[in-house]
C-alpha cells in the first residue's frame, strides 16, 4: 500500500470512529421529549432503551441511525481502490471496529455512556456479508420471542455472527472482526446476563394478570 492510500484509509476509519460516535438515542430524546436517556431505565442509549421510554417511533429512528452509522464507513471503505488481497478484508474490518469503537466509546460523550453495539455491529457486518447478518437476525427473533427478552436475543445474535462471518466468507480478518464485535456485545451485556441469569432482566411484553 502506498503512503498516498494510507493516508486515506486512515481517513476512513478515524471517520469511522467519529460516526460511530454519534449518539443517536441521546439525540433523537433530546429533541423530541424532555427525557435524559442516560439517566433512566437502563440508562443506556441504544434503541431498547429509548423504545420502553419514549415509544416506538423514537426507538426505530434510533435503531435506523445506530445500524446506519456501522454500515456507512464500510460502504465507504469498499468504494476506494482496492488494496491487494488480504489487506482490503483488514481495512474494511478496521473501519467496522473503529464505527463499533465510537459507539462503544463515543468522542462526543467523553467516551463516557456509550451504547452496546448491537446495531451498529449489524449495520457494519450486513455491508460485508448480508447472508451472514440475516443468519444473525433469526437467531435473535427466534430467542428473543422464545424468552421475551430483548438481550437474550442480541446476545444469541452476538454468538452467532463470527461462524456465520466465517461460513460465508472463508475471511480470516472478517471473521476475527466478527469475533471481536461479538466479545464486545457480551462485555456490554454483563449486567443483563446477570439479570437473566436471576429472573429480573425486563420483559418485551409484560405478562398480564389472569382471573
Amino acid at each position: 500500500m502506498n503512503p498516498t492510500d494510507l493516508i486515506t484509509w486512515l481517513g476512513v476509519i478515524l471517520l469511522a470512529y467519529l460516526l460511530g460516535s454519534i449518539p443517536f438515542g441521546l439525540v433523537l430524546t433530546r429533541l423530541f421529549t424532555d427525557v435524559d436517556i442516560r439517566k433512566v431505565g437502563s440508562g443506556n442509549i441504544g434503541a431498547t432503551n429509548v423504545r420502553r421510554l419514549a415509544g416506538t417511533r423514537l426507538g426505530l429512528l434510533t435503531l435506523a441511525g445506530d445500524v446506519a452509522k456501522g454500515a456507512f464507513p464500510v460502504l465507504l471503505a469498499r468504494s476506494l481502490p482496492a488494496p491487494d488481497f488480504p489487506q482490503q478484508d483488514i481495512c474494511l474490518s478496521l473501519a467496522a471496529l473503529a464505527a463499533f469503537g465510537g459507539h462503544l466509546f463515543p468522542v462526543y460523550m467523553k467516551m463516557k455512556n456509550g451504547g452496546k453495539g448491537v446495531a451498529t455491529a449489524a449495520g457494519s457486518l450486513a455491508v460485508i456479508s448480508p447472508l451472514a447478518v440475516l443468519v444473525a437476525l433469526a437467531g435473535f427473533l427466534l430467542v428473543a420471542f422464545a424468552s421475551n427478552r430483548v438481550s437474550a436475543g442480541s446476545l444469541a445474535a452476538a454468538a452467532t455472527l463470527p461462524p456465520a462471518i466465517w461460513w460465508t466468507t472463508h475471511s480470516a480478518a472478517f471473521s476475527v472482526c466478527a469475533l471481536v464485535l461479538a466479545a464486545g456485545i457480551f462485555v456490554r451485556h454483563s449486567a443483563n446476563i446477570r439479570r437473566l441469569l436471576d429472573g429480573s432482566e425486563p420483559r418485551i411484553r409484560s405478562r398480564r394478570s389472569t382471573r
